[in-house]
């Protein structure tokens, strides 16, 4: 799925416009990113985890001429499914098509009534 497919989905599903579609599915990427840039993770229960992971450096070759080459340390974005989700993508297509037998995942990415609770979000950036 593609980034504009994503929001024709969200479109759809929420019955927005595709171009709110869009900054909504902007604005939940760039909260993603800001929190991850700050050192935070990001738990969505059902879903996954996003979370910041340290390299250090090392050594490694360059596969052209085989010379050793430094690799210096970084920071890379890391992405845990949770239970739920595995589950949802492990089961038989025909439990899928059943709906006695399966639960549906639904995200709803709403901001509460309320603002910036704890726990309640923050700005985060798109992941691209």
């Amino acid at each position: 799925m593609t980034k504009a497919e994503l929001v024709e989905d969200v479109a759809r599903a929420a019955e927005l416009t595709k171009k709110d579609a869009e900054r909504l599915v902007e604005i939940v990427f760039e909260s993603i990113i800001d929190t991850l840039n700050q050192g935070e993770k990001i738990e969505l229960r059902g879903f996954g985890s996003f979370r910041v992971r340290e390299r250090g450096a090392r050594r490694g070759r360059n596969p052209k001429t085989g010379e050793p080459v430094d690799i210096p340390a970084k920071r890379v974005p890391y992405f845990k499914p949770g239970k739920e989700l595995k589950e949802l993508i492990n089961e038989e297509p025909d439990a899928a098509a059943s709906p006695n037998t399966s639960e549906t995942l639904e995200l709803d990415f709403r901001q509460p009534a309320g603002g910036n609770e704890p726990g309640g979000g923050g700005s985060t950036p798109p992941l691209m």
